[in-house]
C-alpha cells in the first residue's frame, strides 16, 4: 500500500512539475569595447567599471562575453600590456563561463604585414632585452653591405657611416623582436591570425570598420578564414580581406559618405572596376542588407572616431563605439551593454593608474 502510495505521489509531482512553465533564460551579457591604440591605463578603467576585471586585473565578469572590436594597437605605447590582459582573460573568462572575443582591426593588419606607420617608439620599447643591442649588430652585420648598395643608388654622395647611422636611426632597439613577433608564426602574429574579423552574438555582428554590400553575402565563415589566410601569408594586396578598402577591417560607408568614405570608396573602385558597374546602395539599404545577410539585428562597429561617445543610429541597428578611448585622440571612454534587445551606453572616467 505505502508502494503504491508513493508512485500515485510520484506521478503527480510529475505532472506539476510539468504544468509549470519554466523559467527562461535570461539573455546572455555582452560588453563591447571599440578602439584601445595602445593605451592601457583606459583599458583598465574600462574593463573595472564594466565589471570585468578585478583589482588585480582577474576575470569577475562571470559568464558575460567581452567583445574587443579591433585596434588594439598603435597610436598609443602599451599594446603589448593589452594584449597580454586579454590573452589572459580569455583563458580566464570560461572558467566561469563567459567569453573573451578580440576582433581583428585593420592595425592590426597593419603591424602584421610590416606597415608600421603609426608605431608608437613605446611599442618597441616593450620588446626590449638586455640582447637587444647585440641583436640589432648582428643585423646590421648581415645586412650592410646589401644596404649600403641599395641605398647609395639613391644617394650616391652618402658615405658609409652616414648610411650606417640612418639605418640605426629607422631601427630602434625592439624593433626586430616586435617584428618577430609580428610574423605569422611569431608569438603574437599567431594570436592575430586567430583573431575573427567578424562575429556574430545573439543579435548583433560586430566588424570593426563595416559591411559593405559587397560582403553582405558572403558566411561569416568565409570571411574569417579569409582574413586568417591573409594574415598568415602577410598578404599586403589591395584586394585582400585585410586591406580592402570596402572590407570589413577598413569600411566607413555604413557611417558616412563622405571623404573618409570616398577615398576608400575610389581605392576600391581603382582595384577591382565592376564594382561602379552598378548604383551604389545609400547607407540605410546597404544597412539592411548586412542585417539581412547574417541574420542579426544590429550592427556594432569601432575605427571610425565618434569622440562624444557612443552612438546608435537607423532605429538601433547601427551603433559606433570607437569613441577615441586612447589618449591619443583623447575621446570620451565608453563600453556598450547589450542584454537582449536593450542596449545601454556608459560613460567612464579616465584615470591614472
Amino acid at each position: 500500500m505505502a508502494l503504491r502510495l508513493w508512485h500515485y505521489l510520484c506521478l503527480w509531482l510529475a505532472a506539476v512539475m510539468l504544468a509549470v512553465p519554466a523559467a527562461s533564460a535570461s539573455p546572455q551579457r555582452i560588453v563591447a569595447v571599440g578602439d584601445l591604440h595602445g593605451d592601457y591605463n583606459v583599458w583598465i578603467d574600462i574593463g573595472r567599471n564594466a565589471g570585468l576585471i578585478d583589482s588585480r586585473n582577474r576575470w569577475i565578469g562571470g559568464n558575460s562575453i567581452l567583445v574587443q572590436t579591433g585596434d588594439i594597437v598603435d597610436r598609443g605605447p602599451d599594446s603589448l600590456k593589452i594584449i597580454r590582459l586579454l590573452q589572459s582573460l580569455q583563458k580566464e573568462a570560461p572558467k566561469a563561463g563567459g567569453k573573451v572575443i578580440a576582433l581583428l582591426g585593420n592595425h592590426e593588419a597593419m603591424n602584421v604585414t610590416g606597415d608600421l606607420r603609426y608605431v608608437d617608439p613605446g611599442e618597441f620599447a616593450a620588446f626590449t632585452n638586455s640582447r637587444s643591442e647585440a641583436l640589432r649588430e648582428a643585423a646590421w652585420a648581415a645586412n650592410a653591405k646589401g644596404f649600403t648598395t641599395n641605398y647609395k643608388a639613391g644617394h650616391p654622395e652618402a658615405t658609409d657611416k652616414a648610411i650606417r647611422e640612418a639605418w640605426f636611426a629607422a631601427t630602434p632597439l625592439g624593433m626586430i623582436e616586435h617584428q618577430r613577433a609580428w610574423a605569422p608564426d611569431g608569438e603574437v602574429g599567431r594570436w592575430i591570425a586567430a583573431m575573427p574579423a567578424v562575429a556574430k552574438v545573439g543579435d548583433s555582428l560586430f566588424a570593426h570598420g563595416g559591411i559593405s554590400a559587397s560582403y553582405a553575402n558572403v558566411t561569416l565563415d568565409d570571411i574569417n578564414m579569409r582574413a586568417a589566410a591573409a594574415v598568415k601569408a602577410r598578404d599586403g594586396s589591395p584586394t585582400a580581406i585585410i586591406n580592402d578598402p570596402i572590407g570589413p577591417l577598413w569600411y566607413r560607408g555604413n557611417i558616412t559618405r563622405g571623404p573618409l568614405d570616398q577615398e576608400n570608396w575610389t581605392a576600391a573602385v581603382a582595384a577591382t572596376p565592376s564594382l561602379a558597374a552598378k548604383p551604389r546602395p545609400t547607407i540605410e539599404a546597404e544597412l539592411e542588407l548586412a542585417l539581412a545577410g547574417f541574420g542579426v539585428k544590429r550592427l556594432v562597429i569601432g575605427h571610425t572616431p565618434n569622440l562624444p561617445g557612443i552612438e546608435i543610429s537607423h532605429d538601433g541597428k547601427l551603433v559606433r563605439i570607437d569613441t577615441g578611448n586612447s589618449k591619443y585622440y583623447n575621446g570620451q571612454p565608453t563600453w556598450l551593454e547589450i542584454v537582449g534587445d536593450r542596449l545601454t551606453p556608459h560613460n567612464v572616467t579616465r584615470s591614472s593608474h
